[in-house]
């Protein structure tokens, strides 16, 4: 069985050109150990990678990654789940200032829900896993007359991150300390297309463009 050639490339990359860059840095972490500020939240789509999108460093994120960046309601009842595992760690631990719920669009997963069909495999993994985004569905009107699919589905998209912020304010460890002002929620979605980042503003209910200059300014760039 061969490793695949592939990684083996980015790590001979990773070997002649970040690793010296960075070897100070890393001799740090695993003398010191991990102290980001950040969780993210983020989808395991392949487009969409926290540390390409945010420029980060090693040990800048405490990244948890699974099908269309969902965070189960607090439910303490001794099963296996890995979302609450890595939440636990993040804020009880690391003790975390941020933690960024990041969705996308075109997620497979969200498109998934609103137009289900045969399982996968007998369990039904997926299926079961985005009943998650009902509550979400329930949340927004359905896709209206004049409306595409794809502005529905991020309308979805988007409803969903901000019904995954409710749900993480069900944990204790992170409403006490959300309360007290040591912990701050966020909700960003990116689009996969053209590389906007828009972040959720409570007062006015809206996601909103950031650093949108520097995006505009980026976008107008001659590629050769």
């Amino acid at each position: 069985m061969q490793f695949p050639e592939r990684l083996v490339e980015g790590y001979r990359q990773f070997l002649g050109e970040r690793l010296p860059a960075e070897q100070d840095r890393y001799k740090k972490l695993a003398q010191a150990g991990q102290k980001p500020e950040v969780m993210v939240i983020g989808c395991c789509d392949s487009r969409v990678s926290p540390e390409v999108i945010f420029d980060a460093a090693p040990g800048e994120l405490f990244v948890a990654r699974n099908v269309a960046n969902l965070v189960p309601p607090y439910s303490p009842d001794g099963a296996q789940r890995a979302v609450s595992a890595a939440l636990e760690f993040a804020v009880q631990a690391l003790r975390v200032k941020h933690i960024v719920v990041l969705g996308h669009a075109q997620c497979g997963g969200i498109s998934a829900f609103t137009e289900p069909g045969e399982p996968l495999s007998p369990g039904d993994f997926i299926g079961n896993w985005m009943k998650l985004i009902e509550p979400a569905a329930n949340s927004i009107p359905p896709r209206q007359p004049d409306e595409t699919r794809e502005q529905y589905l991020t309308r979805l998209e988007q409803a969903s991150l901000v019904k995954t912020l409710d749900n993480l304010m069900t944990f204790p460890c992170v409403n006490i300390l959300a309360g007290r002002g040591k912990l701050q929620l966020h909700a960003a979605y990116f689009g996969v297309t053209n590389g906007t980042l828009l972040v959720y503003e409570r007062e006015s209910g809206k996601f909103m463009p950031v650093a949108a200059h520097e995006h505009a300014a980026a976008m107008a760039t001659p590629r050769f």
